[in-house]
Order: structure tokens, then C-alpha cells, then sequence
């Protein structure tokens, strides 16, 4: 695999992110996030806030991340913000995997943090590697193209943007700058567990793949979700906003459109009028009520419904 220098590292996600201007940096404390703050100090990066979420997972080792993350911050004249939560009582109450409720209560301290500290951009440390395990991962819970475009080098999730500009590098590349520099991490054993189904697919699932079609695999897959995420976010542009803008949905002319644009449509309407767990089944029967020939009622979340009347789609 080609190998790209630092100094060419995230060129087009950094050029339109000023270097003097102020910002957050996850940083769990591993190898991954120290490379990424690292990296960011040195091209002059210096107005850095460091955030660092405790999962409550690993006991003394978790609070260990957390003094070392700390300290890391304090030698670099940066700000530091932790933040902290039971993750797997709260996976237990909401019935979720840890890896769900870890993402969500990670992403609800970011949101929190940009809040408080005026700041809506923060660079996270995700690299080429995550990006194939991503998709594979969302490939087998049988996601569309927005799940199989997987993560994308800048989105923006409510008021806070996030920006991956390790996205297109390779989990070797960037082992090789911490060797250079001889940067310190800390390793979490957790991550050669094979219970955690992420884990899996990098240790067994992945090399499994390599071994059958060659080590350019992993290329291939990082390659495809590229395309679908570019023409992921081509075809939202092209869902007709006033559908999505009022609080019924206009059979017929949503009956107009391509498939892929309905479903589209569909599900940026349910979400703006919060419905949770818009998924591909709930957003096909959405579909199907464009048909006068099927029951014009679908049952939602939270006691709510879907209802077809009078040439319109509307929730109660």
C-alpha cells in the first residue's frame, strides 16, 4: 500500500480549517489519538482542547487512560475536559451492545464539551483500518449506502461537526510516525478480545478475507465506501426539501419519485419529527402506503402511528 508522508497527511480536510482558530481533539489515550494530537501540535495546532471520555469499562486501567490523557495535555499547554458514564449499565437499561452505547454516550460528552467551550469542530483519530471495519460491519446488519459509505472525513452531527483527516490512512502509516517519534500510548487490552464483535472482524474476519483475495482487500472495501459515501451525499442533495420541510407527506407527489429518493425523503421526514430507529423495515412500510391497496395505519416508537389519509401522510 502506498504510504503518504506526514506533512501530506489530511491536506484537503485540514485546508479549510485554519490552524490558528480553536478546537477539541478526542483522545482516548491510545495509539491512534496520541499520533492524531501529535500530529496536529506540529503543524501548529495550538488552540486544542483535549476531551477524553472514561467508559467506566476497565476499572483502574480506564481511570489510568484517563491521568495519562491528562497529562499529556497539561505537557502540551492545552485545556483538558473529561467526561464520564457506567456505559455497560446503561447498554443493560437501554438493551444495546456496549459498542452502541459507548459511541452514543462518547458522542453526547463531544456535543456537551462544544457547548460549553464555544467550539463545534473536533478531530477524531479514525483511520482507514476503522473505515473498512465499519463497513463490514454495517454491510452485515445489512445497511444501505449511507451505512455502507461508513464514515466520512467531515460530517456533522447537530451543532457539532466532526472531522477524521487520518480517514485515508493505514493503521501501519501511523504506527510508523509513533515509532519515529517515540510517542508513548496506552494499549487497552480489551481491543484483542474477541467477544466485541469489531474485534472479530480485525482479527479473524479480516485476515480471513486477506487470505483468500490478497492483502489489497482491505483497499478495495476502503475504496467502495468512498464512492458510496460521495454518491450517498449526491443523492441527498436531490431529495426535493419542501417534502421533508411540512408535517405531512404529500402522497402523490411523493409517489413521483425514484425509489431511492422516497426512501430518502422518508426517513429525513420521520427524523425531523422524532421518530427513533428509522430503519429499513419502518421506512418500506412508510413506502408501501403510497398504494391504496394496503392498511393505511403503521405502528411507530413510542405508541405513535402512521397514518394515510386523504391523499396524505401524517403521524399521531
Amino acid at each position: 500500500m502506498k504510504l503518504h508522508p506526514p506533512q501530506e497527511w489530511g491536506r484537503e480536510v485540514l485546508g479549510a480549517l485554519p490552524n490558528e482558530q480553536r478546537y477539541l481533539v478526542g483522545v482516548s489515550g491510545g495509539r491512534d489519538s496520541v499520533v492524531l494530537l501529535h500530529w496536529l501540535l506540529s503543524l501548529g495546532y495550538r488552540r486544542l482542547i483535549v476531551c477524553h471520555f472514561e467508559h467506566g469499562l476497565r476499572g483502574r486501567a480506564g481511570k489510568a487512560d484517563a491521568r495519562f490523557v491528562a497529562g499529556l495535555a497539561k505537557k502540551s499547554g492545552l485545556k483538558f475536559d473529561l467526561g464520564s458514564a457506567e456505559v455497560a449499565s446503561l447498554a443493560a437499561e437501554r438493551r444495546q451492545s456496549i459498542e452502541t452505547a459507548a459511541r452514543a454516550e462518547r458522542l453526547r460528552f463531544f456535543q456537551t464539551v462544544a457547548r460549553r467551550r464555544r467550539c463545534r469542530t473536533i478531530f477524531l483519530a479514525h483511520h482507514a483500518d476503522d473505515q473498512v471495519e465499519t463497513f463490514l460491519l454495517n454491510l452485515f446488519r445489512g445497511a444501505g449506502a449511507r451505512g455502507l459509505g461508513a464514515m466520512r472525513p467531515r460530517t456533522r452531527i447537530g451543532l457539532l461537526e466532526i472531522v477524521r483527516p487520518l480517514l485515508a490512512l493505514w493503521r501501519s502509516e501511523i504506527d510508523r510516525y509513533a515509532a519515529q517519534h517515540r510517542l508513548k500510548f496506552r494499549d487497552d487490552a480489551s481491543n484483542e478480545q474477541l467477544h466485541a464483535r469489531r474485534n472479530r472482524l480485525r482479527h479473524k474476519i479480516i485476515p480471513q478475507l486477506e487470505k483468500e483475495f490478497g492483502r489489497e482487500i482491505r483497499r478495495t472495501i476502503w475504496r467502495s465506501a468512498t464512492i458510496l459515501a460521495d454518491e450517498e451525499e449526491f443523492l441527498e442533495t436531490q431529495c426535493p426539501v419542501a417534502l421533508t420541510n411540512h408535517d405531512q407527506l404529500a402522497v402523490a407527489a411523493l409517489g413521483k419519485l425514484a425509489p431511492a429518493l422516497q426512501r430518502r425523503v422518508i426517513r429525513q421526514w420521520l427524523l425531523g419529527r422524532g421518530v427513533a430507529a428509522v430503519g429499513f423495515d419502518v421506512v418500506e412500510a412508510a413506502r408501501n402506503l403510497l398504494s391504496s391497496e394496503v392498511p393505511a395505519k403503521i405502528n411507530l416508537s413510542r405508541d405513535r402511528h402512521l397514518r394515510r389519509r386523504a391523499g396524505r401522510i401524517f403521524i399521531e
